[in-house]
């Protein structure tokens, strides 16, 4: 497996169209590997349309384009997976909307055991946060980067880190073996753009 990679998510609330020139330069400024679409109080007609403008600007590049949530839509929208909370749709239920062969990934807050449990229930990925504080979201729980070394020594099953995530601060991620740093800020709302956003977190993670 490559080492640590880029997994960008999206801003809570966009306009489809004009934001698909933004990911297509964040995604033409260097490599990454999956982008999360994660919609806040989007009707179905609202997720379909972002789904629509957004899905073809990943997938022509190689980047997996993932649904937060939304399993229902991945089969029929031609996406490639979709990310469930503790909250949302129970990962088995997720795995059986989605079917074998899509990918599944898990948020597992900071905990071992939830993360145990997404394993068997058939994820592929794991997610734990946030490791530090976010403007994005509310941070139920604070992760300890012991979590990520603990677990990338034991376990196959690669694992996100996510929450509050930038080129300044990733270091310790990365070298406790998070498989992928998952971004928002740190690449939609950096000073020089998102395609410096890209560079900028690329380059820290190389670096570190």
């Amino acid at each position: 497996m490559a080492g640590c990679q880029l997994y960008l998510i999206t801003p809570p609330v966009l306009e489809p169209a004009s934001f698909a020139d933004r990911l297509a330069r964040a995604l033409d400024a260097g490599p990454v590997a999956a982008l999360q679409l994660r919609l806040k109080d989007a009707d179905d007609d609202g997720w379909k349309r972002a789904i629509d403008a957004l899905r073809p600007v990943a997938q022509s590049r190689g980047v997996a384009f993932l649904l937060n949530d939304r399993a229902d839509l991945v089969r029929a929208s031609g996406s490639d997976g979709v990310h469930v909370g503790q909250t949302d749709m129970k990962a088995r239920d997720a795995r059986k909307l989605i079917g074998p062969d899509l990918t599944l990934g898990v948020t597992c807050h900071a905990s071992r055991d939830l993360a145990m449990a997404a394993g068997e229930d058939g994820a592929d990925y794991v997610a734990f946060g946030a490791f530090f504080p976010t403007q994005t979201k509310l941070a139920e729980t604070q992760a300890d980067v012991d979590l990520l070394a603990w677990w990338s020594e034991l376990m196959e099953l690669p694992c996100v880190a996510i929450g509050g995530i930038t080129a300044g601060n990733c270091g310790p991620l990365v070298q406790a073996g998070a498989d992928f740093l998952a971004v928002v800020g740190a690449v939609w709302n950096f000073d020089g753009g998102e395609a410096a956003g890209v560079k900028a977190m690329l380059a820290a993670m190389a670096g570190a």
